[in-house]
Order: C-alpha cells, then structure tokens, then sequence
C-alpha cells in the first residue's frame, strides 16, 4: 500500500536561522539523499520501496513527504525515519538536525468515521444511494474544514508580508501609487493607492525574493547536474525556461550561476536601501521574475486585488526607465539579434532587412554590461573588461 511519510526535521537549538543560500544548500544535499535511494529495509526485514520525496526548507529547518510502497502504516513511518536519520548523519552540515516527527499524516475526523463505520450502529449502510448521499455529506464537511484552513492561512501569509513590508528599505509608499494624505477610504474611491495595498505590494516582493533565489539555486544545480543548457535540459526548472527563448541553447550552468549573482545582489540592493537605478538588462530580466513571483504568491492565497495589482504596476513603472527588454520576447524579430552578434548592421532597417527601424536587442553578451559607468553589477557576474569593451 502507498503512504505518504511527513518528516519535521529542525537545526540545532541556539543556532541562527538559515539564510537563502544555508536553505539552498539543505535542499540539494537532502535531495541528492533521498535520489540515490530506492528502498529501504523495514521492521523484521521487510522491503520498503521509495516511490517520490518532496522537500520543502524553511529557516529553522526542512518539512519532507516521502512517499513509500510498504505492507503497513508501521513499517512505512519506522522506514523512513531510518532513512532520514542516516542521511543527515551521512552529511556533515546536516549531522546536528534533529527529526521531530515522522508520521503518515491522517485526516482524524475521517479515520475515526472509517474506524467507526468498520463495525457497530455507524457502519454504513447496504443501500448504494444512501451509502452514496452518505459519503457525498462526509466529502462536503471536510472541503468546508478544508476551505477554512485555507482562509486562516491566507490571512496568516498576509500578516507577514505586511510584516515584511519594511525590509524593502530602497522606495517609500509613494513608489507604489500612495498620495501623500491619502487615506485607505480616499484609495478604494479611486483616487490612488491605500498605504495597506502599497504595504501589502512591498511585502510580497520581499517574501519572493527568498522563493526566487532559493528556486534559482535549484535550476544552477540541475544545469550543473545535467551539464547542458536550459533548451536540451530534461529536469524541472523553475525560471531560467522562461528567460527569452531565443537564447535558450545558450543558457547553460555558468550564465545560471551569473544571473543567480544578479538577482542576488539587485536584491540586495532593493532591501538595504541602496537602491537607486537598475544596472543592466539582466537586471531589468530579474525584476520581470521578481514581479511575477510576487503576483504568484499574492494569487496564490487570494491576497491579489485591483488595488495590489496597481500597487506593483506603479513600482515597476517607477523602477524600469523603459520597457526595450520585452522585445527579447518578441519571436517575430529573431532575425535582429543574430545581425548585431554576427556583425551584419546594427540592428535597424537598414542593417537587417524587413524589421522595425526603431526597435535595437540587446545581444546576450550584453545583458552584464552596465549600462553607464554610475551602474553596479556585481564583479561574480560582470562581464571580462575585454568582453565589456567590445
């Protein structure tokens, strides 16, 4: 029978929480751990099979779903909690993490209707529609339990991006559409954005910034893994997929490596209030990503309203001083990049035929330059001064 195995594993009391490269690490060699085994001996030697795993890290440590094939419920918890603890032990960063719980998670209100209905007055009944009606009642009580849940955690998340606000120490309310003197009332009356949406905005751009560097570690790993590029990868990415696709055969581990630098130290910048112009068009690439994984989390719990939504509209219009790198997207001009990098014109009419004469892509050698000598990109991610003068 299949079980699914939740493992609650924390790091050692008095130590400081993980940052978003500790987190990463955690993820990979947990991972890696849990791929080179395929199963496992059980209580009294019985055979478990490991069929997926799922990690999940957090800065006090890592949530797992393990799912086995085993004979019992038993067998499958005493399995992988061995399992568990001899892969932290096997790893010397993870050697001090403590398991604190390693069980098959069941819904108590329905394993108490099972156990009920197995024999005595709640068995349920012979006749198929009531049985059915019976069922379809049970299934509706859960999905409302289900659905509050659902609420409390929403209403949790949004709590602490508000919290988070901030940590986003570069832009000031009015970055996102607040007038000075503006009430919440004034904002929902159309006048402008309240101070709670623009908080709200700001506080979910910090809380993607954690989801976007750690998502992004995992793509370097499996390029690395792989040894190949975004276009002819066969793991899961996260984002490098949807850099422009012109390009993807060119997206290999150690261009991953240089825009990992890039989101990392753009935000850095946009939380230790230094902040001040985007740098480069990797940078204006890795905000794109940051805005749409804040909008994901945002839509995600039912936090993203017309109000949020022109909050971020109004910060991006505030950050990016203009929109040129959404024509790398635009696949009806392949043909203007490969004039420029190949030396045919300059990427106007007269240089390659058939195409915009106002529209300029900025080739892939390019993207690290900055784009003035006031600009900072950072020296793990700049370009060689050879490559930067050419």
């Amino acid at each position: 029978m299949t079980y699914v195995v939740t493992v609650d594993t924390c790091i050692p009391e008095d130590t400081p929480e993980m940052d978003p490269l500790q987190r990463a690490g955690a993820v990979a060699l947990i991972e890696e751990g849990f791929e080179s085994v395929r199963s496992v001996e059980g209580p009294d030697g019985v055979e478990v099979d490991l069929l997926d795993s799922m990690v999940a890290v957090h800065p006090g440590g890592a949530l797992l779903k393990v799912v086995v094939d085993a004979p019992t419920l038993e067998a499958a918890e005493e399995a992988v909690h061995a399992l568990a603890d001899e892969l932290l032990e096997r790893s010397e960063l993870l050697a001090d993490w403590k398991i604190e719980r390693c069980e098959v998670e069941l819904h108590q209100d329905l394993a108490k209707v099972s156990l009920d209905a197995a024999d005595g007055p709640d068995a349920p009944p012979d006749d198929p529609a009531a049985r059915k009606a019976r069922h379809t009642a049970s299934v509706t009580s859960v999905s409302a339990d289900e659905g509050h849940e659902a609420e409390l955690k929403a209403t949790a998340v949004r709590n602490r991006m508000l919290e988070s606000a901030a940590q986003l120490r570069s832009f000031s309310p009015a970055m996102f559409g607040v007038l000075d003197g503006l009430g919440d009332e004034d904002a929902r009356a159309g006048k402008a954005v309240s101070p709670e949406a623009a908080a709200l905005a700001a506080g979910a751009l910090v809380h993607a910034t954690d989801n976007l560097v750690e998502e992004l570690f995992e793509d370097v790993q499996v390029l690395t893994q792989e040894d190949t590029n975004v276009a002819e990868c066969e793991g899961p990415l996260w984002h490098l997929e949807r850099l422009p696709d012109r390009y993807a055969l060119r997206y290999d581990a150690p261009f991953a490596r240089r825009f990992l630098v890039t989101v990392i130290a753009m935000t850095t910048r946009l939380t230790d209030g230094s902040f001040q112009r985007l740098s480069c068009v990797a940078e204006e690439l890795a905000l794109r990503f940051l805005l749409g994984a804040a909008t994901t989390a945002l839509e995600l719990h039912n936090l993203l309203d017309d109000e949020v939504s022109a909050a971020l509209d109004a910060f991006a219009a505030h950050v990016y001083e203009d929109m040129d790198h959404e024509w790398l997207y635009d696949d009806s001009l392949d043909g203007i990049e490969n004039g420029i990098e190949n030396g045919v014109g300059d990427g106007t009419e007269d240089g390659v035929t058939g195409t915009a004469p106002d529209v300029v892509l900025i080739a892939l050698g390019s993207w690290f330059t900055p784009f003035d000598e006031g600009r900072y990109v950072h020296p793990s991610a700049a370009d060689e001064p050879e490559a930067a003068q050419q």
